[in-house]
């Protein structure tokens, strides 16, 4: 069969699909990845074929827009205020805070500023002009990337979304709907429906569900920490990529003593221009403990340091999945591939999460399944980060619950192993009607 994948134009959202794409293309199926153009070479570099659609994303202009989401989801009203709750912000699981109003301005503020920029009518048009020369069997789209639900619904192909973290839409969606279905029927706004009804118009179709959800969902997020939300899942192993990188001499030597990865990831780097957490509070925590530590940091990061502990080892990129089986604890700022390949391994966690997306959700997760503990990015100290890390690495229970979410990840199929069911699930979702007739 023919499989499409799509996402937008950042790097580490394509590196969420690559394990999957290639074990769909092992098994022997035709698989395109279709991104904005500027992701076209990254998509390349992974060995699949890239499908360039609508216009450059850019990096410049989505760092801006990052921003602005940061800068505001800081911002908060009078706490006395009925609707006190952070702007563009999906992470909410409150139930008392999840009021109407509330999710109704989420979904507003998210379509028109995020959703619609990362699907743009250009980008939607190429991607179902493409769709019906190529017919794909089966669509897989990024939670945030709905052109991919558009142009499987306009040819008639399955379709699914591989999530990059935890369901956030999902699980919002839910506590919405069920909060429009109490309302008088003349009242029943709903901002990213009438959003994706009218794009469905254009090609004379219609709004349904799976346009935002999917027909089903891949999910690479353990089962014991995946958010309630009553859709149908198919849980997936999550394998790390972390795009081509080569083994360091360092690294094929066994540690002497403990070693700790401490990373703060790409996103914030590459895409928001900076990090939430700082530093030098970072380095100034681990200097002087019987520790060796990897930091993956770049000149800019560094020079917030200026010189290294002795016990530090500064390298701008190495693959997770080389480094972190030989590591005896980790901290980051939170990603999804991050704190994945953290279980996959095993490594008991520190986590200084800023307000991306899920990662405050997940550190409180991670901390709450006994793997690890979560700090604080805006108030974070050297003592604090001190102290975390000398309980992480000398109290067994990190260690084990570590090592438990490791047997789940273990136990969860592979990539390959969930290709058979996909083929199954793609037969009886698509509609044959609709591709006779594209």
């Amino acid at each position: 069969m023919r499989v499409l994948f799509t996402t937008f134009g950042a790097r580490n959202h394509v590196h969420a699909q690559v394990a999957l794409a290639w074990a769909l293309r092992a098994a022997g199926h035709e698989v395109c990845v279709a991104s904005h153009p500027d992701l076209a070479e990254v998509i390349a570099r992974t060995g699949l074929t890239a499908v360039p659609v609508g216009r450059e994303l850019g990096e410049e202009r989505l760092m801006e827009e990052l921003r602005e989401r940061e800068d505001a989801s800081r911002e908060t009203y009078d706490e006395d205020a009925p609707d006190a709750q952070l702007l563009l912000a999906m992470d909410e699981l409150r139930p008392e805070k999840l009021t109407y109003d509330h999710m109704h301005g989420v979904f507003t503020a998210m379509t028109s500023a995020v959703f619609q920029n990362y699907s743009s009518a250009e980008m939607i048009d190429d991607l179902v002009g493409f769709a019906r020369g190529w017919h794909p069997d089966l669509v897989i789209w990024d939670p945030l990337t709905f052109a991919g639900a558009v142009a499987a619904r306009v040819t008639g192909a399955a379709h699914a979304r591989l999530m990059f973290g935890l369901d956030l839409v999902g699980r919002m969606r839910e506590s919405y709907l069920a909060q429009v279905r109490r309302r008088p029927a003349a009242l029943r706004e709903d901002p990213l429906r009438e959003w994706l009804g009218t794009v469905m118009e254009r090609y004379g179709g219609e709004f349904t569900e799976d346009l935002v959800t999917g027909q089903w969902t891949v999910d690479p997020v353990p089962t014991s920490l995946r958010l309630p939300a009553d859709l149908p899942y198919v849980p997936v192993r999550c394998v790390a990529y972390n795009g081509r990188g080569s083994v360091p001499d360092w690294l094929r030597e066994a540690p002497r003593r403990p070693r700790v990865c401490l990373t703060l990831g790409v996103s914030h780097r590459e895409v928001m221009g900076g990090d939430q957490a700082s530093v030098g509070e970072l380095i100034e925590a681990v200097a002087g403990l019987d520790v060796e530590v990897v930091a993956t940091l770049d000149a800019r990061q560094l020079r917030e340091v200026g010189s290294l502990p002795p016990n530090v080892r500064a390298v701008d990129f190495v693959p997770m999945d080389v480094l972190l089986p030989t590591c005896s604890a980790l901290v980051s700022h939170g990603g999804s591939g991050t704190v994945h390949a953290a279980f996959l391994y095993g490594v008991p966690q520190i986590l200084v999460p800023g307000t991306m997306w899920d990662n405050a959700i997940r550190a409180d997760l991670v901390q709450r399944s006994g793997a690890g503990l979560r700090l604080d990015a805006q108030t974070l100290t050297a003592a604090a980060l001190r102290d975390a890390l000398t309980r992480v690495l000398t109290e067994p229970s990190f260690t084990a619950g570590a090592e438990r979410l490791r047997r789940e990840t273990l136990a969860t199929p592979s990539p390959r192993d969930v290709v058979p069911l996909l083929e199954s699930l793609t037969a009886e979702h698509r509609d044959d009607l609709v591709r006779n007739h594209v």
